[in-house]
């Protein structure tokens, strides 16, 4: 039997695995916002190239659709996260008339063996459908999480993937960004 004791301390390391995870969501995000579509580490956006003319509203919806070519091209059963995109800003310029889309999401496979493969068909696919891949391997993470990072010059996108073997459940962590887009004449950004 458990003591009242045990359980905190259950709770506590519970507690500390989410800031944990959050953490790592956070860095993911990140580093996605820096070091993807030419963006260097300075936080200066002036490599990051130009996607043209949208509202927030059809750019999202661009790059999700970036996002589900990525998800066809993984080739294995599983459940992918529902999310949506979110408009960021591109560094040093207007807010109210440029943006960037980030599109986070998550893949688990059915059956959790799958994972590896899963990454390995991206790592295989992906430079067939015009991504190239800038860096794979493991970061630096106390899991060694494998990541790959890819830019598509055609869909002005780039993507980030971790493959997190050690979560529970097993899972690819993707985050899709776009380049930075400029508002039509007369309209402001829409932030959401």
């Amino acid at each position: 039997m458990r003591s009242l004791d045990d359980g905190r301390q259950s709770g506590e390391a519970r507690a500390l695995d989410v800031k944990i995870k959050l953490g790592v969501l956070a860095v993911a995000v990140s580093l996605a916002l820096t070091t993807l579509t030419g963006c260097d580490s300075a936080g200066d956006d002036s490599d990051v190239p130009s996607a043209g003319t949208s509202t927030s509203g059809d750019a999202a919806d661009a790059v999700e659709a970036v996002s589900s070519g990525i998800r066809e091209l993984i080739g294995v059963e599983g459940r992918t996260s529902d999310s949506h995109g979110t408009v960021t800003e591109c560094s040093g310029k207007d807010p109210d008339t440029y943006f960037r889309i980030l599109h986070p999401w998550s893949f688990t496979p059915t059956a959790p063996g799958d994972l590896g493969a899963a990454m390995q068909r991206l790592r295989a696919a992906l430079p067939k459908h015009g991504w190239k891949i800038v860096e794979y391997g493991p970061d630096t993470s106390r899991n060694k999480n494998v990541q790959l990072t890819a830019d598509n010059d055609a869909q002005k996108a780039g993507v980030h993937i971790v493959r997190m073997d050690k979560d529970e459940p097993p899972m690819l962590s993707v985050d899709v960004v776009s380049g930075c887009y400029r508002v039509p004449d007369g309209q402001k950004v829409e932030h959401f």
